[in-house]
């Protein structure tokens, strides 16, 4: 390799146009742009100008990774269709940085999982909130004891969604656990730095005319060892809300916005009669993730979140999923994890000026 990684982002839907194609801008250290894959011609003519990339078909893909112009994919196509160019782009050797969810399901994730162990190459779940200082901040005052014993975790992520988002559309790998859902898991998991043992799920009402649709509300409570608890809240067809709240033994600490990808945070640590307020300003949270995947591939190292960090989230979804058609708790296997994130991963960039979209729109 280079002293640059290049490239090939697959999908150019909203998020992929919005937050990643940009990102590479701030990334240009040690990453390049090479070629954008869509199956829309109007966006790859546009896209192929604007960036000054090769565009290329799904069909083009397989012979582009034979090309040996390509190091690694970022893929942001719907979630139902993460697991075939990832696996496809690891049987010819290229590493693979893939949005979360890592799969529609935990069995098409451990595939992926496997194929990109088997293959030898990097798989990489794009985490973004593990590089950003707001809730990285969050994990070190947890851990540092400035709200005693952390024991219950709030956790909600909601938005409204319009009738024709393919977020509604369950072919598609669409649920607000698997798009909104996944953040709050995820965070519940390193903000108490354990795996749960326990899950209980509920939904409420529905959204979408496809296949049934998907449920416009899903509500989960997690219960980690040593008397701790996480209720996460996602959901398709409410206000914007994105927040947590940890509580603890001595004072709570809440952040807010907790999982939005732009703008501005606040965190609030109130201790008794004691109140404390940081302030965290926008930043591009995608580029920090690409740089760091980057510099793993570069340096030869394994990069945290890796494949099993958003397959642990994807089998506790699976689990909430039994609860809900069941009525009742569902035990979990363990799942140990020795590796958080930390300040360490900490990366910041400078906010990218939002483009100008091309046959896409925001959620």
């Amino acid at each position: 390799m280079s002293s640059r990684i290049r490239y090939a982002v697959i999908g150019a839907g909203w998020f992929g146009q919005e937050a990643v194609l940009p990102a590479f801008q701030n990334a240009k250290a040690n990453s390049e742009l090479v070629a954008i894959v869509s199956g829309d011609s109007t966006k790859r003519d546009e896209l192929s100008k604007k960036y000054g990339v090769a565009a290329l078909r799904y069909s083009q893909m397989e012979d582009f990774f034979r090309s040996g112009e390509v190091d690694a994919v970022y893929i942001v196509t719907p979630n139902a269709e993460h697991a075939r160019p990832a696996m496809l782009a690891a049987e010819h050797g290229i590493h693979v940085l893939c949005e979360k969810p890592l799969a529609r399901s935990s069995q098409v994730g451990e595939k992926l999982v496997d194929a990109c162990e088997t293959a030898g190459v990097n798989l990489m779940t794009a985490y973004r909130l593990h590089f950003e200082k707001g809730n990285l901040t969050a994990i070190d005052k947890i851990r540092n004891g400035v709200i005693g014993t952390p024991r219950l975790l709030l956790a909600t992520n909601t938005q409204t969604v319009s009738e024709d988002n393919i977020r509604l559309d369950p072919s598609q790998g669409g649920h607000p656990l698997l798009d909104l859902g996944v953040y709050c898991i995820n965070a519940a998991r390193y903000l108490f730095r354990a795996e749960p043992i326990e899950v209980i799920g509920y939904e409420a009402g529905r959204r979408g005319s496809k296949d049934g649709g998907v449920p416009d509300l899903a509500t989960a409570i997690l219960k980690f060892p040593g008397d701790r608890l996480a209720q996460i809240s996602a959901g398709f067809a409410q206000a914007n809300v994105s927040h947590f709240r940890m509580i603890g033994s001595d004072g709570d600490l809440q952040l807010n916005p907790a999982f939005s990808y732009t703008g501005e945070r606040t965190m609030t640590i109130t201790r008794g009669e004691e109140i404390e307020e940081l302030e965290f300003p926008a930043v591009d949270q995608i580029a920090p993730e690409i740089e760091y995947f980057s510099d793993c591939l570069l340096k030869q190292r394994t990069p945290e979140p890796n494949g099993w960090e958003g397959l642990i989230d994807l089998r506790i979804i699976d689990a909430i999923l039994v609860s809900v058609r069941e009525g009742r708790a569902v035990p979990l296997q363990p799942m140990e994890r020795r590796k958080r994130p930390s300040l360490k991963l900490n990366r910041e960039k400078p906010p990218h000026a939002k483009p100008e979209l091309v046959h896409a729109s925001p959620p």
